[in-house]
């Protein structure tokens, strides 16, 4: 299932968590799909990815919940949302 985290940034420095960021690798049971650093600070980064379980999510969730306020939401492409759509209309 596709899921998309949205990361607001805590009180602390930027260079920490470039640091941080570096270091760190997606947890096993999740496919990255896209990440965006934004040039806003509500979210600061966009991670688009998949996974088939809520284990992998709580273990982002939890790494970097010290340092950004994480919020994950399960997402569709806009392709299989008008595909949707089409079917809930016939």
């Amino acid at each position: 299932m596709l899921f998309v985290a949205m990361l607001k940034p805590k009180d602390g420095t930027t260079e920490s968590r470039i640091a941080h960021r570096a270091g760190w690798q997606y947890p096993e049971g999740v496919k990255p799909v896209a990440e965006y650093w934004l040039q806003t600070s509500n979210p600061d980064v966009i991670s688009v990815f998949e996974a088939d379980s809520v284990e992998p999510i709580m273990a982002i969730t939890t790494e970097w919940g010290d340092e950004f306020d994480v919020t994950v939401v399960p997402a569709i492409t806009g392709e299989a949302g008008l595909q949707l759509v089409q079917q809930m209309g016939s």
